[in-house]
């Protein structure tokens, strides 16, 4: 379990940084630098806890179900996790504008959560097919 859980957290960054990166493009800048903060490890390196347990429940949905459990299961560890940090006065992450809760949470990333949501389930498959982290 220990391994995916690194393998989620390290996944988790890289997205992150690929994703802060690309969208940098928008402010016409093509130095496409990207970034993260490094409590993002750990926040999604719990998918193992979390995602791992609902994808055995709910795997035998069609994919359009799958995806919109994942939409909703991330908002709700993206605002938690968020949430829970500022109450230790660290923002790891900012939202602003219309689609913003609370800074926390972006509601026009539902089609990018759902689509992460159904790639977690072929990595999950990946990992324990080749029985990484499986005693």
């Amino acid at each position: 379990m220990l391994i995916r859980y690194i393998i989620y957290g390290l996944m988790g960054l890289n997205m992150e940084i690929v994703w802060t990166g690309i969208s940098t493009v928008s402010i016409h800048n093509r130095n496409l630098i990207g970034h993260t903060s490094i409590w993002m490890f750990f926040i999604y390196g719990a998918a193992v806890f979390i995602m791992e347990p609902i994808h055995n429940l709910i795997a035998d949905q069609n994919w359009f179900v799958r995806g919109c459990v994942w939409t909703t299961v991330i908002f709700i560890i993206e605002f938690v996790s968020g949430m829970a940090l500022r109450a230790f006065h660290i923002e790891a992450w900012r939202y602003d504008g219309v689609c913003s809760v609370m800074g926390v949470i972006r509601l026009d990333y539902a089609p990018l959560w759902f689509i992460v949501g159904l790639c977690f389930e072929y990595i999950h498959k990946l990992l324990i097919e080749y029985g990484v982290g499986v005693k």
